[in-house]
């Protein structure tokens, strides 16, 4: 099994701690970067994170990272509109865990619907830039068997 997790995100992540920090926050998408290096090496894992204000490259870096151990993505807008991202997910290999850095279901109506959702072992919304960590620690979780507890 491949020791690396993808880490997706979608259209203006890259804006992050300059794009509406009452919503989302100081952190730099840097930032997030380095916690997830952080989160996962803690664990043994290696990460790819790349970020595409692109539709057709992020649907790219699905296909070319399939067999991964598993995906945290933050698709951005995509979530709610692409099916075209949500159809290359469903070939990937491993658990896809969705994030959002803001509580989705909180805002607008459209932001309510996610075509990701039904793909992801789990959908982590509303806990800021942390909840990327949370998904890091979520997808290695579902892929280490548990420790067995001394007798």
């Amino acid at each position: 099994m491949s020791k690396t997790i993808a880490v997706l995100n979608g259209p203006n992540l890259n804006l992050l701690g300059v794009r509406e920090p009452h919503i989302y926050g100081t952190q730099t998408l840097s930032d997030v970067q380095a916690s997830c290096e952080r989160e996962a090496a803690a664990a043994g894992y290696a990460v790819d994170f790349r970020q595409s204000n692109h539709e057709g490259a992020l649907i790219d870096a699905v296909q070319e990272l399939r067999e991964v151990a598993g995906f945290v993505v933050n698709l951005g807008a995509f979530t709610h509109t692409s099916i075209a991202l949500r159809d290359a997910l469903a070939a990937v290999t491993g658990p896809i865990i969705e994030v959002h850095i803001s509580n989705v279901f909180a805002r607008e109506d459209f932001r309510h619907h996610s075509y990701v959702a039904p793909l992801a072992a789990a959908v982590i919304s509303g806990c800021g830039t942390a909840g990327y960590e949370f998904a890091i620690r979520t997808l290695v979780s579902r892929l280490e068997p548990p420790v067995a507890a001394d007798s």
